[in-house]
């Protein structure tokens, strides 16, 4: 296909391996993004299928934070039927998602441990950092594990894309 002058804006076939398919964008070395200069903002879009903790210890970012939260039936996003901890704050206030949500997480606010306890039905997970780079400053933040980008070699990404 020969190039054209916006081609290059269009990304496709965003995807990571893991657990599930995800996608996640960034302006990371490494991570789908890169490419542009400027890139604002880091996205990772995952299917949740089963209960799980995130492994982020309680931690703030320098930029505001968007969970998107909704059920994985494109005709139906309020099909839900799952639940999440999420903690806020020095006394790590605990709240409770049982539906279709979104949670804005100003920049500055502490927050984490996130679990998500119960999964009946698939659900998307959707999170915005309105930064290029994902960072976390307070608590231990040296403990997370390594993003699966970087668990894996561009050529098994590669193969998981059928490349």
């Amino acid at each position: 296909m020969a190039e054209t002058k916006y081609g290059k804006y269009i990304i496709r076939e965003p995807l990571e391996k893991g657990r599930a398919p995800m996608l996640h964008i960034c302006a990371e070395e490494g991570c789908i993004g890169a490419q542009f200069a400027s890139f604002p903002v880091e996205v990772q879009l995952l299917t949740i299928t089963e209960p799980i903790s995130f492994p982020h210890p309680p931690h703030v970012h320098d930029a505001d934070e968007i969970f998107f939260i909704f059920g994985s039936d494109p005709k139906n996003y309020y099909d839900f039927d799952a639940e999440i901890e999420i903690h806020f704050g020095e006394e790590r206030e605990k709240h409770i998602v049982n539906s279709t949500s979104i949670v804005y997480v100003p920049k500055g606010v502490l927050h984490s441990p996130i679990a998500i306890t119960k999964v009946n039905k698939p659900f998307q997970w959707m999170h915005v950092l309105f930064t290029p780079k994902y960072d976390m400053s307070v608590g231990d933040v040296t403990q997370h594990p390594a993003h699966p980008r970087e668990q894996y070699s561009p050529e098994e990404i590669k193969k998981f894309k059928g490349r």
